[in-house]
C-alpha cells in the first residue's frame, strides 16, 4: 500500500501526467466503517453520502458517482451483472443502461477526463467500475486518481501533501443496506460540513455530486446527463451534527410502523371498545376525537422531529399528545369550526417550517424520508396526499365554521385563492419542492370552487385540464427567476427535449405501477376498495350527511378529485391513493358526526346558495 500512496500522491514522469501546477483530483475509497468523526478528525470536510436509492450493490454505486446519475435498479431491464473479466462487464453495463427510462451514461466521469487530455491512473480494483482497464492513461492537462484500499492515515497524509489539488475520501459501501457512508473532501474551499444542492441539507450529499464536484474542480463543463450538483463546505465543521442526522435518518422508515400505525391501531382499538360500553352513544363524540387525532398526527410527527425523541417517546408523544390536542381543540371550538382549526394548525406549520428552510418536514415520520436516496428537503409523497385533504376539506370545513352566509362567489374565491397559496408554498422549489403539489392542490381547490358556485360538468373537466398546466407554468417561471434548481426544474425544464420528457413520464408511470405491488401498501388496497364501493352503494346517505353544508361537500369533491388524480399523476400511486383515502374518511366521519346535531345554521346557509352538486 506504500508503493500506491507514493504513486497516489507523486505524479508520474514528465510526459506521463499533467505539471504539478495543473489542477488534480484524488479520489479514495476507505476502508467500510470509516465515521464522520474520523474523517473530521484527520481534517477533512465531512459529511454523509447517500450511497444509492434504497440497498444498491458496492458497483453500483461507483457506477452512480463515475455517470453523475442513478435511477432505481427496478427499472433497468436487468440486474447488475456479476464481474467476469472487467471489458464484458463494462459492455453489459452500458447495455443495461439503455433499458433504463434517464440519461445513463456508465463511465461518463473518466471518458470526460480523456476527453479533455486528464492523465487517469489506478490503484486498487476501482478502474473497471470507473470505466477503465487498470493501465495509466497519459495526458497533459491535468489529472484525476483512483485509489481503492487507502487506511485513513493515509488519506490524512496525502492530504498534506495537496496544493491546489482536491482531495476526496469516501467509505466504502458495504453493498446490503440503504445507510449513507461516511466522505470527507480537502482541498481549497473545504473549511465546513459537506453539502450540495441536491440535498440542501448541512452534511448530507449524494453518490451522483462526486462526478460534478471533481469536474468542476478540473474546470470541465458538467455534462447535461449528470443529475448531480457539485459538492460545497458550508459553516463550521460539526461531526457530531452530521452524526445526529444520519441517526435521525437511519430511524425513519423503521419508526413508521411502531409510532404511527400502532398508534391509529391503538386509538381504532380504544375507540371500538368505548363505543361499544357505551352500546352506540358515544359514538359521535368518539368519531370526532379520533378523526381530529388523525388530523393532528402529522403535526406531532413534525414537533418529533424537532425533539428527536427516542422510539418510545415519540410513540407516546404522538399517541397520547394527539388525542389530548384534538380533545382540547373539541372543549375550546367544537364542531366544525374543530374540524377546520386542527387542518388549519397542521397546514400551517408545514407551512411555516418549509418557507424556513428547516429541515425538519423531511426529519419528521412523514416526510421524505431523506435516507431512501431520492428526496433530502420539501414535503414528498406522503406529506402531498394527506395535506392535498386537509388544505381542500380544510377549506370548506373552515367556511362552514366560520362563514356560512358566504356567498357562492366568495366562498368559491376563498377555495382557489386557498388551494393557489398552498400550490405555491409546498410545490415551488425555494419552499416545498414537489411538483405533485402543483398538480394535485389546484386541481381540487378548482373543482371545489365550481361547485360551491353552482357549475356543471364541463367547467369542472376544464379545470382539471386547465389549472394545473397554468401552475405548473407559473412555478417553472418562478424557479428559473429565483435559481431554485428544484426537483422540476432539473428532471422537466432541464430535458433536453421530448424524448427526455417522455423518459421522465415513463419512469414516473413505472415507479407509480409498481408501488401497487409493494407488500406494505398490497395489503391496504382491498381495504381503500371495499370503503370506495361502500361510499358508491351508500352515495345517498353520504349527501344526507351533507345536507346544509355545501362548502364541506364541495371541500370532500375538491379533496376526493385531488386524491384520485394525485394517484394517476404520482410516482407513488398506491401511496397516494391510501393515504389519501384514509384522510377523506376521517372528513366524512366528522361530517356523520356532524349531521346529528343541530345544523339549522347550515341549512340556511344551504337553502341561500340554493346549492347543487353535478351528478358526477
Amino acid at each position: 500500500m506504500t508503493i500506491a500512496l507514493v504513486l497516489f500522491v507523486v505524479p508520474p514522469p514528465a510526459g506521463a501526467t499533467a505539471a504539478s501546477d495543473l489542477p488534480a483530483v484524488h479520489l479514495m475509497v476507505l476502508p467500510s466503517g470509516t465515521t464522520v468523526d474520523e474523517l473530521a478528525e484527520a481534517g477533512f470536510s465531512p459529511g454523509l453520502m447517500s450511497a444509492g436509492l434504497g440497498a444498491v450493490p458496492r458497483n453500483q454505486t461507483y457506477l452512480d458517482i463515475g455517470q453523475g446519475n442513478r435511477v432505481f435498479d427496478s427499472l433497468y431491464d436487468e440486474d447488475l451483472p456479476w464481474s467476469q473479466g472487467c471489458r464484458r462487464w463494462q459492455r453489459e453495463v452500458e447495455e443495461r443502461a439503455g433499458s433504463a427510462p434517464a440519461e445513463i451514461v456508465p463511465f461518463l466521469l473518466v471518458r470526460e477526463a480523456r476527453r479533455h487530455d486528464l492523465t487517469v491512473s489506478w490503484a486498487g480494483r476501482l478502474a473497471c467500475a470507473f470505466g477503465g482497464d487498470r493501465s495509466l492513461y497519459a495526458g497533459s492537462e491535468g489529472a484525476l486518481f483512483f485509489l481503492e484500499g487507502a487506511l485513513l492515515g493515509e488519506a490524512a497524509e496525502t492530504r498534506r501533501f495537496l496544493e491546489s489539488d482536491l482531495l476526496i475520501a469516501v467509505a466504502e459501501p458495504d453493498g446490503e443496506s440503504d445507510e449513507p457512508v461516511a466522505i470527507g473532501i480537502a482541498g481549497h474551499g473545504f473549511d465546513g460540513n459537506l453539502t450540495s444542492g441536491s440535498t440542501r441539507t448541512d452534511g448530507y450529499v449524494l453518490s451522483t455530486d462526486v462526478a460534478p464536484t471533481i469536474l468542476e474542480h478540473l474546470g470541465i463543463a458538467v455534462p447535461s446527463e449528470m443529475s448531480g450538483q457539485p459538492i460545497r463546505a458550508e459553516g463550521a465543521v460539526d461531526p457530531a451534527a452530521i452524526e445526529s442526522l444520519g441517526a435521525r435518518m437511519e430511524v425513519i422508515s423503521s419508526r413508521r410502523g411502531p409510532v404511527i400505525g400502532l398508534n391509529i391501531l391503538a386509538w381504532l382499538l380504544v375507540s371500538a371498545a368505548v363505543v361499544l360500553a357505551a352500546r352506540g352513544r358515544t359514538g359521535r363524540a368518539v368519531v370526532r376525537l379520533l378523526g381530529l387525532s388523525v388530523v393532528y398526527l402529522p403535526l406531532l410527527l413534525l414537533l418529533g422531529s424537532a425533539l428527536e425523541p427516542g422510539e418510545a417517546a415519540e410513540a407516546l408523544l404522538v399517541g397520547i399528545g394527539a388525542p389530548a390536542l384534538a380533545a382540547l381543540t373539541l372543549a375550546l371550538a367544537g364542531g366544525y369550526r374543530a374540524l377546520a382549526v386542527a387542518a388549519g394548525a397542521t397546514v400551517l406549520a408545514y407551512t411555516v417550517d418549509v418557507i424556513a428552510g428547516s429541515p425538519l418536514t423531511s426529519l419528521s415520520l412523514l416526510g421524505p424520508n431523506p435516507g431512501l436516496g431520492v428526496r433530502f428537503y420539501g414535503i414528498g409523497n406522503e406529506l402531498e396526499a394527506l395535506l392535498a385533504v386537509l388544505v381542500v376539506a380544510g377549506t370548506g370545513a373552515g367556511l362552514t365554521a366560520f362563514a356560512p352566509s358566504a356567498s357562492r362567489r366568495a366562498s368559491a374565491l376563498a377555495f382557489v385563492c386557498i388551494g393557489l397559496l398552498a400550490a405555491f408554498v409546498f410545490a415551488a422549489g425555494r419552499f416545498g419542492a414537489d411538483v405533485g403539489a402543483a398538480i394535485v392542490f389546484p386541481i381540487g381547490a378548482a373543482v371545489a370552487a365550481l361547485l360551491i358556485a353552482g357549475r356543471g360538468r364541463r367547467p369542472v373537466a376544464l379545470a382539471v385540464v386547465a389549472a394545473p398546466v397554468a401552475v405548473l407554468a407559473l412555478l417553472a417561471l418562478i424557479d428559473l427567476l429565483s435559481g431554485a434548481n428544484a426537483h422540476l426544474t432539473r428532471s422537466v425544464l432541464d430535458a433536453g427535449g421530448l424524448g427526455d420528457l417522455a423518459d421522465v413520464a415513463q419512469r414516473r408511470l413505472q415507479l407509480s405501477a409498481r408501488s401497487f405491488g409493494r407488500p406494505v401498501l398490497l395489503a391496504f388496497l382491498p381495504v381503500v376498495l371495499g370503503f370506495a364501493l361502500l361510499a358508491y352503494l351508500r352515495r345517498d346517505r353520504l349527501r344526507a350527511w351533507l345536507d346544509g353544508v355545501p362548502a364541506m361537500r364541495a371541500g370532500l369533491y375538491g379533496a376526493l378529485t385531488a386524491t384520485l388524480i394525485g394517484t394517476l399523476a404520482n410516482d407513488s400511486g398506491a401511496l397516494l391513493l391510501e393515504i389519501g383515502a384514509a384522510y377523506l374518511l376521517v372528513f366524512t366521519g366528522f361530517a356523520w358526526a356532524e349531521s346529528g346535531g343541530d345544523s339549522s345554521e347550515s341549512k340556511d346557509a344551504d337553502e341561500k346558495l340554493h346549492f347543487r352538486t353535478p351528478n358526477m
